[in-house]
């Protein structure tokens, strides 16, 4: 399932291609029809993401959101821009697919890979190339293809495509997709906690804190649970305990304010390092070599996921793999404890 970082980068992209345009809207795949007529014609206003979840606001205050799920990705084609601040990677942007440090200036096109996409030939827009955004990491190599024409047909079940003179963003595969009006949105977001690139970073703190001492579960689910702190998933919930040399069974009720204030702290840190790079990196301290490995392979990027049975980076002991609440969990036995 998407982490935050992705969700964020996902809105950017509108913002910069959709946002002041009239939008057609339309549903090739015809499961989202009724929606897609509602928005039609539209000038997209505003976008945002709010944790795992993202609203396009449309004019007269119609919104639609999106929650990714676990299958779902956004292709992006025609007039569309890779970030700036991805120009020393080359390949995929966004949650986790970025393909690597390039040794030239030109970055060159850019293509990013949703989850479980077993076509590893996405075809290219034109002007552009296109970029695929959502959660899962594909390794390979891709195959950009140009189109004749603009715009490219719709490839696969298309729930929602969004269609200006200059660009298009088709989705695919969403938990959740729906129309909705101001307080529609507002009800969404007043049951997810805190984001740290939406809230007052203090106020935020403090929404975090009190929920997660009021609670006595395990921290390792907290951090899970969106009603407490938005937008992060597997990936970053161990990172996030490994960096805090925290007990991943230790419960909420339990733990010292300066340590939950810590993971709030560290939270935002990593998000706005994984809104920057495209990347889920959270080891610090990487020399100008290891920090192009780290960009290019997730093996060089974590301390402790997808690490089982490797030795832990700072003890030696073997990181362990569990199922707490039907999702994988990593922790050190030995430096968190």
């Amino acid at each position: 399932m998407p982490e935050g970082h992705s969700v964020h980068r996902i809105a950017r992209q509108f913002g910069r291609a959709f946002v002041g345009d009239r939008v057609r809207a339309s549903s090739p795949q015809g499961r989202f029809a009724d929606g897609a007529a509602l928005l039609d014609g539209r000038v997209m206003t505003d976008a945002k993401a709010v944790g795992k979840q993202l609203f396009l606001e449309f004019d007269d205050a119609v919104w639609l959101r999106v929650h990714l799920g676990i299958y779902g990705a956004w292709d992006f084609g025609g007039d569309v821009h890779r970030d700036a601040t991805t120009r020393a990677a080359r390949g995929r942007m966004g949650q986790t697919g970025m393909r690597g440090a390039s040794d030239d200036d030109d970055p060159g096109p850019t293509t990013v890979v949703g989850a479980h996409e077993e076509s590893l030939s996405s075809i290219g827009a034109p002007r552009r190339t296109r970029l695929r955004m959502a959660e899962a990491e594909v390794e390979s190599e891709l195959d950009d293809l140009a189109l004749a024409g603009f715009p490219p047909e719709p490839v696969g079940a298309v729930r929602v495509r969004l269609l200006t003179e200059r660009a298009v963003a088709d989705l695919r595969g969403p938990t959740a997709c729906e129309v909705l009006d101001a307080a529609g949105v507002q009800q969404v977001i007043d049951k997810l906690g805190p984001d740290p690139l939406v809230d007052d970073a203090d106020a935020g703190e403090e929404r975090m804190l009190e929920r997660i001492r009021r609670r006595r579960v395990p921290i390792g689910l907290l951090l899970m649970d969106q009603s407490v702190v938005s937008g992060i998933g597997n990936v970053y919930r161990a990172e996030l305990l490994f960096r805090a040399r925290l007990d991943p069974h230790a419960l909420g009720a339990t733990l010292p304010e300066d340590v939950i204030r810590g993971l709030w702290r560290d939270w935002r840190y990593l998000l706005g390092v994984g809104v920057d790079t495209g990347q889920m990196l959270t080891m610090d301290g990487l020399d100008e070599e290891a920090r192009r490995l780290a960009l290019r392979n997730r093996a060089d990027r974590h301390w402790v996921y997808k690490r089982e049975g490797l030795p832990c980076r700072v003890c030696g002991t073997h990181i362990v793999m569990e199922l707490a609440a039907a999702r994988k969990l990593y922790y050190c036995p030995s430096c968190q404890v």
